[in-house]
């Protein structure tokens, strides 16, 4: 793969993030953006134990893709304070994904605010991301195809980016909004994945605090170096093609996905990761 390093800045105007970041949807990472909200001191695992410790959390874990799986399904549910716990203590592959935390600790609404990037901001949308060492999320793109600036907290977060137009070699699985599972990229093997070896991306490393923006549609792979969190905000897809193709996900393909995994079961699960290999190898 050809990864650039994404942009670091440490503070950016709203003038200079459209011109330079937005418009060419090119992603940044500003570093000192959240220094002036409260989660930036108090916000760790112990704080989230305190106040959330004894909400039931979903867990989500990178085995592969079933037919049983309902879409977003959790793999296994653990109240907060034992889950931070088990963060603490050893490597673990359950993840936290997708936690609203408006209905579910509206406390926490009060250490951050919504900034003005020059983008209208989904307000009911606050989402909370936890994972261990070592965990990460499979390479996907998330269904909507939002702008999302994803702010991190503990620790450090490994992030690898690529755009739609790299999806000829990311080995896509159709009617579906991930890659084959067994790609590992932080370390893939070209040899069985050759394709990689032409796709254009961006790498950075998050840290404390770090903001990161990624535009619309932008497939993620991100991996915990160490136990931490983040928190995404995002706003709607502002490229037409974009935006229908949201609603295409959201309205149809993924009702097509769950209707095809309850016809045939296991079956489409494996036709799909096949046609990856085979469109793949099609378009180069």
């Amino acid at each position: 793969m050809q990864l650039k390093e994404i942009d670091k800045v440490e503070t950016i105007t709203k003038e200079d993030f459209l011109k330079n970041y937005f418009k060419p949807q090119k992603p940044v990472v500003i570093e000192r953006f959240a220094e002036d909200w409260p989660a930036f001191t108090k916000w760790d695992l112990d704080y989230m134990a305190n106040v959330a410790g004894d909400k039931t959390v979903p867990l989500y874990d990178n085995r592969p893709v079933s037919h049983e799986d309902g879409f977003n399904e959790p793999h296994k549910k653990m109240i907060m304070r034992d889950y931070v716990e088990l963060l603490k203590k050893e490597p673990t592959k359950y993840r936290i994904f997708l936690w609203n935390i408006l209905k579910e600790v509206p406390q926490l609404q009060k250490d951050f605010n919504y900034p003005d990037f020059g983008l209208k901001l989904m307000k009911g949308l606050p989402m909370l991301f936890f994972g261990g060492r070592d965990s990460y999320t499979f390479m996907h793109y998330d269904i909507d195809l939002a702008n999302i600036f994803h702010f991190h907290f503990q620790g450090k977060k490994e992030v690898i980016l690529f755009d739609q137009a790299q999806n000829d070699y990311l080995y896509k699985i159709p009617h579906s909004l991930i890659v084959r599972e067994d790609i590992d990229f932080h370390n893939p093997d070209f040899n069985k994945w050759p394709a990689l070896k032409k796709a254009n991306g961006y790498i950075a490393n998050l840290e404390h605090g770090n903001v990161l923006y990624m535009p619309e549609g932008y497939w993620h792979y991100m991996r915990y170096i160490t136990p931490g969190f983040s928190m995404s905000l995002r706003a709607i897809a502002r490229n037409p093609k974009n935006l229908a193709k949201a609603v295409y996900n959201i309205g149809v393909m993924r009702y097509f996905d769950q209707f095809m995994r309850k016809l045939k079961g296991q079956k489409w699960i494996d036709w799909k990761n096949e046609q990856a290999i085979v469109r793949t190898n099609k378009a180069l």
